[in-house]
Parts: structure tokens; sequence; C-alpha cells
């Protein structure tokens, strides 16, 4: 068995919040405890969100409620990101027609630009980010001024957000509407695109960063065009079958059942004669087959040992039979 600490290679670890420290209004259960753990060993911990609806420091602040150390200048939002992006397209000054909440507000007026909320104000941009009170008159108001020239940008383009209840749309719908209606797209300050690394990249300044989230379609593949490594965590959107079937760009480096899993060793997969072995868990490729030979194919072991046979196997997973206790949920 091979095994090793991740913590022994990173002084930076980069969180998701949807998905990785809560959902909706409740802390995922050992995402607390992990992080307290990592700040004791003295790793730094910043937040990157595609979430711009909030101000940081009320980010800050509800994670604070869950008893987790944070401040507002630890919470990198794409929001921020997006006025960087801004700054770089229009003149200072400018006026700036913001479909979202008060975080995004308050990032696009710091930055000292003009907030209106009307196309008839003739804004130089459109940022767009989600809130739950967006309506279909902000969406019109920002078609407006789009199709009049204003340059375009959406913090995120996320389909779905997780809540308490389930899963809900995220800022891509409210992004796909207005595309619909001016036949173009925006430029994407958040995840996926490498951006919002960098900004988080340049706030902490610290040489060897860990990215870990939810979403292999936003954060794993943003990290991994930002050239920065990622582990994907199975307490939100993104399912055990899921990664098995990971596009090439969206693989992380690592596999974890919690945030607790960033505390213990973590066993790597070694390859065998006809597949990988993680542990006590073999997974073998036999003609077309992927199977478990030896151990608890509900193990996170198991998971990674799939992963890399897949992965490794050089076809799409639909062209596999793969076992279906790897990715099913233990009842």
């Amino acid at each position: 068995m091979v095994a090793r600490s991740i913590w022994g290679h990173y002084d930076l670890l980069l969180a998701d919040l949807d998905g990785v420290i809560y959902e909706g209004q409740q802390a995922i259960v050992g995402a607390v405890p992990s992080i307290a753990e990592l700040q004791a060993r003295e790793v730094a911990v910043g937040y990157v969100t595609n979430n711009s609806s909030r101000k940081p420091e009320t980010i800050a602040d509800q994670l604070a409620g869950y008893g987790v150390r944070a401040v507002g200048d630890e919470v990198i939002s794409s929001g921020l990101t997006a006025v960087e992006l801004l700054a770089t397209k229009i003149p200072a000054g400018s006026k700036v027609l913001v479909v979202g909440g008060e975080g995004l507000r308050t990032f696009v007026a710091d930055a000292g630009f003009i907030v209106v909320d009307l196309s008839d104000e003739m804004p130089a941009a459109v940022v767009q980010g989600f809130a739950p009170d967006v309506s279909w008159k902000n969406l019109a108001e920002a078609s407006y001024a789009i199709a009049n020239g204003a340059v375009w940008i959406a913090t995120n383009n996320d389909w779905t957000l997780p809540q308490e209840k389930g899963v809900a749309p995220g800022n891509g719908t409210l992004v796909s509407a207005v595309h619909t209606a001016v036949g173009r797209f925006p430029e994407i300050a958040g995840k996926p695109e490498p951006a919002i690394y960098y900004t988080a990249l340049k706030r902490f300044n610290k040489s060897s960063a860990l990215f870990v989230g939810d979403r292999l379609e936003t954060d794993i593949l943003g990290a991994n065009r930002a050239g920065v490594d990622s582990a994907v965590v199975l307490t939100g959107t993104a399912s055990r079958k899921d990664v098995l079937a990971a596009q090439v760009e969206e693989r992380p480096k690592f596999i974890l059942e919690t945030l607790a899993d960033l505390l213990r060793d973590y066993v790597l997969p070694v390859q065998t004669k006809r597949g990988w072995r993680c542990g006590e868990v073999s997974v073998e490729l036999l003609g077309d087959k992927v199977m478990v030979v030896e151990g608890d194919p509900h193990s996170i072991e198991a998971l990674r040992a799939a992963a890399k046979v897949i992965w490794e196997s050089g076809k799409h997973i639909h062209f596999l039979d793969v076992q279906s206790a790897l990715y099913e949920t233990k009842a």
C-alpha cells in the first residue's frame, strides 16, 4: 500500500463553499473540524466561490457562525474577479449595469464604477451575477444594454445551485436567458475560467496550493486550467459516477469522500497486471468489464482504483461495463 500525507506538499488550501463547507444554511458534517485542524497546523485557508450575491464579510460571518475562523479577505468571490476584468475593458468611473445582489454591487462601486439599473443610463458594461430576487425586468434591462454595445461579464455560468431542499437553478440559467435575447455569450469571471484562481493566488501569495471543490465541470476544470492541484469531494454535486466518467480536463489529482480525508494519509492507486489496486481493493478491466476483484466496491479506495482503470483504459466510459456497486450509493 502506498500512502502519503497531502499536507507535506501544500501550504494553502483553497476551498469552494457550496457543497464543500456548507449546503444551503447547514454546515456539511466534518467540514468545520477539518478546517479548524488545518488552521491549527498553520495551513492558510481561502474560500473561492462563484457566488457574488453577498459581501465577503457576510460570507465570513456565516462561516464564523458554523465555528470556522474566517475573515472577509479570505473569501475570494467571482465578483472581485469580475471587476478586475472590467478594469481592463472600460474606463475608470464608467457606468455599469449590475444584475445581482448586494455583494456584486459593492464590488463594482468600490472599484470606482457607477452602478446603474437601467439601460437608459447607457452603461459601458453589464455585470451579471446570481441573486434570489433577480427578475425578468433585470434580465431585460441587461439585454437592452448589451444589444446597445455594452461589455458583458458574468460572474459565473453555474447551471445549478445546491440548496437544503435540493438542486435549484443557478446563474447559468439566467445568463442563458440573456444569451437567448442578445445572441452572444459573456466573458466569465468565475470558475471554470482560471482568472478567479489567479486572483486567489495573488491574494495569499503562497508557494503551493490545493483546491477542493464538488463540481468537476467548474471547480476541477478551472483549477486544472489555472495549473493548481485539485481534489474533488463527494459531499456536493459530483457523484461517484461523475468521477468515473470525468473528461480528461476535469480529472482531479485527489478523490475525497469528505474534507476529513484531507487529514488522513492518502492511499494512492498502484498499477497491477490487469488494473489498479488502492489499499485493500483491486479493480480490473476484464475485456470491457470494470470489476472489483478484491475488497469493498463501495469504499473510497474502490472509487480511486476504478477511476484509474477507466481513465487509463483509453475508452470512453459509455463503452465499458462498469460494476454498478462502484457508482451506486451504498444502502
